[in-house]
């Protein structure tokens, strides 16, 4: 089959989320696999090797999720397979995979020369680069000279361990405290904690973590950017080449960005002073109204965690917040609303929090063209911070710019543009301050995380 075709077959399965499977039956010349491919398909399972973390797998309330695991899913999709996946402790992955026991290692991984001798790697689908970790009243580590007489603290078996070998080998008098499979994550904490005093991560886990340890500094780089690879047995090259295949057709068609939009959008925002006060009032003043938080969520089948999301950015657990626009309380509910609600008093936090939840649920049902939950929830998000007409518009907007309007990514455009004359003079609501909003749902989004990544620690 010519690539061009078997492209254009797979753009169509993939964008109406036809299983790959319903394909090969119905197209069985479309491709003949041999070796572990034909393996694949006729066992109908594909076999994936990976870590138990925040960038690469992890389950949320019963649903698997991470970056790594989004692209491994699509792509036992694209192979008609059914996915099970392996999470084996690190120093065991590489021998998993040459004994056949998994088809592949998707688990945050760059090619290192000790690497190269064990597997075939695909091309790269994510590019990062080796950052130093300290904590972040550490001012004494600002280049690679100052870590002379330090101790890193890294997990053996490693990119990070076998680059401070390199460094080594160089004559950099760098000295290290090797863990067995101790995960990154935990060792960043620790740098947090201040219970060492030097890591090492790739760029995304540490963008990534310094949402949820906020004391941590990414100080500077110690080796030249790189790319996150998925790992094959040495010679499967019809399997190899096939995940290079998949990689480009899922760039071409949107599904790669949908996936890295997921995980990885704004990851760079970072405010100190605003998440360690969030990280702290987590502790002391959630906890007053974490019940009601819990029975009202439940009540509109809204995950409580993105409640709490949504109540800190509206008023960071005051019951007496008070904006210029005269909205008040824990939800910052409008006079009008507080009378659509049927609640007296906007500054008693029960009150308050019923009146804002069950006011997000009906915006939420009236984007019922929506059919992605995710989506639906940003657009009533969006109503409730700027107003359900000014929503509206914007997705008229995109409609008259040809972006998909029940897409945020492209609500994210359209939204800004309400400010200017051009486009909000053809309007029904007008003129509307249509970045807020957008920075709004950036910053519930990355509480939501910080709340998810705290409810995953505590298992």
């Amino acid at each position: 089959m010519k690539k061009k075709t078997f492209t254009r077959c797979f753009l169509i399965i993939l964008s109406t989320g036809v299983f790959f499977a319903a394909f090969f039956a119905v197209v069985p010349d479309c491709f003949r696999p041999s070796g572990t491919l034909r393996d694949i398909r006729q066992q109908q399972k594909l076999r994936v090797i990976m870590t138990n973390n925040a960038n690469v797998y992890y389950s949320y309330r019963g649903e698997y999720m991470g970056f790594e695991y989004d692209l491994v899913r699509a792509f036992s999709e694209y192979l008609g397979a059914e996915l099970e996946i392996l999470t084996p402790e690190w120093d065991a992955m590489f021998p998993l995979l040459d004994a056949g026991e998994a088809h592949l290692i998707a688990a945050g991984l760059t090619v290192t020369p000790s690497r190269e001798a064990l597997a075939n790697f695909s091309d790269g689908h994510l590019e990062v680069q080796q950052q130093v970790i300290v904590h972040k009243s550490n001012n004494t580590v600002q280049g690679l000279a100052d870590l002379e007489g330090k101790t890193i603290h890294l997990s053996a078996g490693t990119s990070y361990a076998e680059r401070i070998s390199e460094l080594q080998k160089d004559g950099r008098a760098l000295q290290t405290i090797l863990y067995i499979n101790m995960p990154t994550e935990e060792l960043i904490r620790k740098v947090a904690d201040q219970e060492i005093e030097v890591t090492i991560a790739d760029s995304n886990v540490a963008l990534l973590n310094q949402r949820y340890y906020p004391d941590m500094r990414i100080a500077f780089p110690i080796e030249e950017p790189q790319n996150v690879v998925w790992a094959v047995r040495t010679g499967e090259t019809e399997l190899l080449e096939q995940v290079n295949t998949f990689f480009e057709l899922i760039r071409e068609n949107g599904v790669y960005s949908r996936i890295y939009e997921r995980y990885y959008r704004d990851v760079s925002i970072f405010d100190y002073v605003d998440l360690k006060k969030f990280h702290k009032r987590l502790k002391t003043r959630l906890p007053k109204y974490k019940d009601i938080i819990r029975k009202e969520a439940k009540k509109y089948g809204f995950d409580w965690r993105m409640i709490v999301a949504v109540l800190y950015q509206e008023s960071h657990f005051n019951p007496r917040a008070r904006s210029h626009t005269g909205v008040r309380g824990l939800m910052q509910v409008t006079k009008a609303t507080a009378h659509e609600m049927g609640i007296r008093n906007r500054l008693d936090p029960s009150q308050s929090i019923r009146a804002g939840v069950g006011y997000l649920a009906k915006l939420y049902a009236r984007f019922a063209d929506i059919k992605d939950a995710n989506e639906r929830l940003l657009f009533a998000l969006a109503s409730y911070n700027i107003g359900y007409g000014h929503v509206r518009d914007a997705q008229k907007i995109c409609q008259r710019k040809g972006w998909n309007h029940r897409r945020w990514t492209a609500m994210e455009k359209a939204l800004p543009l309400l400010r200017l004359k051009r486009y909000y003079k053809d309007t029904e609501y007008g003129y509307a301050r249509g970045t807020e909003p957008v920075r709004y749902i950036k910053r519930i989004l990355l509480y939501f995380d910080i709340i998810k990544q705290k409810s995953r620690e505590k298992g």
